[in-house]
């Protein structure tokens, strides 16, 4: 069995960005999830929007929206694209003391979103965490991951 080629190294081993202009143009979507755990009191502060620095889920939706539109910029080797949709939710889960995050990018390209959901995720948690540390600094972030993708050669995935 044949060793995978990367595709962002070249023949030297030299990274790349790799080249899809011959790769068609098409509808291309991404749905990343996250999670931040915290006490069952500051989950309570985000849920009747008591934060002293603001609307908490307000402010981690602007910023997830941002960071997806950003993340050229943050991840080295990621392309630049016409991003025509990013939507960021909330769901909190009492019982469990933790606020699930998801986002989903839609985008009309040659390469696909995933790098923009997980980097919405990522970046709306850690808004989530920035502005409730005063209250909550035991808070973690975790279990980020792609949930479905859809468009492009490789088709659709589904995580299970």
């Amino acid at each position: 069995m044949s060793k995978p080629r990367l595709t962002h190294l070249d023949e030297t081993g030299a990274a790349r960005m790799v080249d899809v202009s011959e790769k068609d143009v098409t509808a291309r979507t991404a749905t990343a999830g996250g999670s931040v755990w915290m006490a069952p009191e500051t989950l309570r502060v985000i849920v009747e929007g008591e934060a002293r620095k603001g609307d908490v889920l307000a402010v981690a939706r602007i910023a997830g929206i941002m960071a997806a539109k950003r993340t050229h910029d943050l991840i080295p080797l990621c392309h630049q694209l016409p991003i025509t949709k990013v939507e960021v939710t909330f769901a909190p889960v009492t019982a469990e003391a933790r606020l699930d995050v998801h986002a989903t990018v839609k985008v009309d390209a040659r390469t696909g979103v995933e790098m923009e959901a997980l980097t919405a995720v990522s970046v709306a948690c850690l808004t989530v965490y920035d502005m409730l540390k005063a209250v909550d600094r035991a808070m973690r972030i975790g279990d980020i991951r792609v949930i479905e993708k859809a468009g492009g050669r490789s088709g659709h995935y589904k995580a299970e």
